[in-house]
């Protein structure tokens, strides 16, 4: 009997075919979906067994089924499938499945024979599609449950939970279903053949992961990125233009004058945690052992000259006065602990307590200044640069992309201070959010290739790196965008940043103004051989992207063509400060490979070893401030992702669980997915520059109390 309720494979041992199974409550539509798929990939389908052998039993005994029917309704099933897998080409589609013959009997006699229960359980489809209860239900003489259809389905979803099934829920009317599957099995068939599950197939789905995106990865993790080609460092007056305090003003001026006339948005990447920021407090709590280290010999051994420093200014933080305080409180004998003792325990409150937690959470809610008594974050520091330079027609447009568990918060903070920073600036702050796309996370892989599991066998993905954001940049409605990271903030040079945030804007429209006349000359056929020749100058000029040395020889219709495609971007003006020994991006001159050369932001780890040296010659570098125009001529919204670079990236290499594992990181946000993006350098103070990459950076003058 049981050898009887076995599924066979295909006998041919060259042709492989993927069983697809509809499974779900009576009249939901699986005999419909299963003959029209069947006819729409030219394959055969596996009819319901149960339908003409209960139907002929109501013929002859007007009886309907009983709990002797289930064993031999499986039977016939399992054999139906099994002969009509051998005729399949590429598909099998079954109506039905041994699962649904058990679930039945289950809903209405309470239980099946253990024989049909094991078969059930064994049988295994590639997927199976649970039909929704959104379709009329349909009488005939064998159905009889109109009623109660929802507790039905849930029984039915609850089969397939239980043994963990492949499955997904289709819902729609009938060329909706057929579609969702069609899509669904094509790209189950390609992960099938790279050497995924169909779980880890679901697991894509849900992400909603393009394949050929997926593939892609792959391909880079295999064979590695092209290294980026530099030509020289970008210097002033060779790619940045430098600005007087004078020319700076004029700049901002006229940004002032032109802005009613723009819809301004801040976009503040704010999503990452801060781990990083407090990585050498983490590996010390890891390391130290109270009472049988002391914190000199830690730090001589450790290397850890960054503790010296966190321990000696320990009170200069703007944190220190309430985590003392929580710090005392959990631990009464604190005034009789030795001086180790007392700044161990207050960083382990720092670290671990739940109001602090602070490597945990995201930097924008973290206390980064403070003016006498009170904390404030980079939330409110960046609410603030926004009513100073971001605002047109009263309204100051601000919009934060976070990690979605954090929202919460940066909502508080920002519903405490915002309308006091209103009141103080006569403008109204709105402020907006969203996330990462989940389906822009990259795949992790071992170390020799393969997907990277958690302990659950599931395949492990990352987030895809900053340079996911370009899809975030790409929703917003904006003509004008400010560019500044979360942590880049002070707490006394506000009014410096404000002057040239604005300049760089002043810049930017003036050169898009230009840049937009010239295109409706062009889009208009209203130019002459002299304004050809006009622009072509002003492109390679002022805009500094090389022209064709074959330009000259262009038919007239192919220079206009020509000079449209180079004119036609987004439009990018960063801020660059004097190199000082960051790390970090910089400015270069680099070759792409069909041979032009056109400016960059340029990571150390985009290059071979062997062009260290010209990195080792930039002046600059970059502070990610940048001021964009994501609009064009026609006043429409480019579509960002085509001016992706796809062959810039990052391979990174990470350790989770203990265990290895390399990802690719998408093209960085003002790296690869700005590549293509009209882009100018220019010259900005340093004081404009104020990141906090580590904790101690918060004791930098920028960042204490002003005095």
């Amino acid at each position: 009997m049981e050898e009887n309720l076995k599924q066979y494979p295909v006998l041919n041992l060259g042709k492989s075919v993927l069983r697809i199974a509809f499974y779900g409550p009576e009249s939901t539509g699986k005999t419909t979906l299963a003959q029209q798929l069947a006819a729409d990939f030219d394959t055969v389908w596996a009819p319901e067994f149960a339908r003409d052998y209960l139907q002929e039993k109501w013929n002859e005994k007007g009886e309907p089924c009983q709990p002797e029917d289930l064993l031999p309704i499986a039977l016939g099933q399992t054999q139906l499938e099994n002969r009509k897998l051998q005729e399949a080409r590429r598909f099998l589609f079954c109506d039905t499945t041994v699962l649904v013959t058990k679930a039945f009997g289950e809903l209405y006699y309470g239980a099946v024979d253990p024989i049909l229960e094991k078969a059930a359980k064994k049988h295994k489809y590639d997927l199976i599609f649970l039909t929704d209860i959104d379709v009329p239900w349909e009488p005939d003489d064998l159905r009889d449950r109109p009623h109660n259809r929802a507790e039905t389905l849930q029984f039915f979803e609850a089969q397939l939970i239980r043994y963990q099934k492949p499955y997904v829920k289709l819902s729609g009317d009938l060329e909706s279903r057929v579609a969702q599957v069609k899509q669904m099995i094509v790209d189950l068939e390609k992960a099938l053949q790279w050497g995924f599950t169909s779980h880890d197939f679901l697991q894509m789905h849900a992400r909603k992961m393009d394949w050929e995106v997926l593939r892609y990865q792959f391909s880079i993790l295999k064979n590695g990125l092209p290294k980026i080609q530099l030509e020289r460092a970008a210097t002033i007056d060779d790619g940045i233009q430098s600005l007087t305090e004078e020319e700076a003003r004029y700049y901002a001026t006229y940004f002032e004058q032109k802005k009613e006339s723009f819809c301004l948005k801040k976009f503040v990447p704010a999503s990452g945690a801060a781990s990083r920021m407090f990585k050498f407090l983490n590996e010390f709590l890891h390391d130290f052992k109270p009472g049988k280290d002391t914190l000199n010999s830690y730090i001589n051994h450790a290397k850890n000259k960054d503790l010296a420093l966190f321990l000696i200014a320990l009170d200069k933080f703007p944190f220190f006065k309430e985590v003392n305080e929580a710090t005392r409180s959990l631990y009464p004998n604190y005034d009789s602990l030795s001086t180790d003792e007392r700044h161990y325990y207050f960083i382990k409150t720092l670290m671990t307590a739940p109001q602090f937690d602070f490597a945990n959470k995201p930097k924008g809610v973290l206390p980064f200044h403070q003016q006498g008594e009170v904390c404030i974050t980079p939330i409110e520091e960046h609410l603030l640069e926004c009513a100073l330079y971001a605002h047109a027609d009263g309204k100051s447009k601000v919009h934060f992309t976070v990690s979605e568990e954090y929202q919460s918060q940066f909502e508080a903070i920002v519903e405490t201070v915002k309308s006091n920073i209103e009141a103080a600036h006569g403008v109204s702050i709105q402020v907006n959010y969203s996330y990462q796309d989940k389906a822009t996370d990259v795949i992790a892989l071992t170390p020799d290739g393969k997907p990277f599991r958690d302990k659950h066998d599931a395949i492990v993905f990352r987030p895809g790196g900053h340079g996911a954001l370009i899809q975030n940049m790409n929703r917003l409605n904006a003509d004008i965008v400010f560019v500044k990271n979360i942590d880049n903030v002070s707490h006394n040079h506000t009014a410096q940043i404000a002057l040239y945030k604005k300049a760089l804007g002043g810049i930017l429209l003036q050169v898009q103004e230009t840049v937009f006349r010239y295109l409706k000359y062009l889009q208009q056929d209203q130019v002459t051989h002299d304004m050809l020749h006009e622009i072509a100058q002003f492109v390679s000029q002022k805009l500094l992207m090389e022209i064709s040395d074959d330009f000259p020889k262009y038919t007239r219709e192919s220079k206009i063509e020509y000079l449209m495609e180079a004119l036609n971007r987004p439009i990018r003006v960063c801020g660059m400060v004097k190199n000082e020994g960051e790390p970090g991006g910089g400015p270069f001159w680099v070759r792409d490979q069909k041979g032009r050369v056109f400016l960059q932001i340029i990571e150390s780890s985009q290059i071979e070893k062997n062009q260290r040296f010209i990195m080792e010659q930039a002046t600059h570098f970059n502070p990610v401030d940048l001021v964009c125009g994501i609009r064009d001529f026609q006043g429409r919204n480019f579509d960002l992702t085509r001016f992706v670079d796809p062959h810039t990236g990052f391979i990174v290499e990470k350790n989770k669980d203990g265990r290895p594992l390399k990802a690719f990181e998408l093209p960085g946000l003002w790296n690869g997915a700005m590549a293509k993006w009209i882009t100018l350098f220019v010259e900005v103070p340093l004081e404009t520059f104020n990141p906090v990459k580590t904790v101690n950076d918060l004791l930098k003058p920028a960042h204490q109390p002003r005095t």
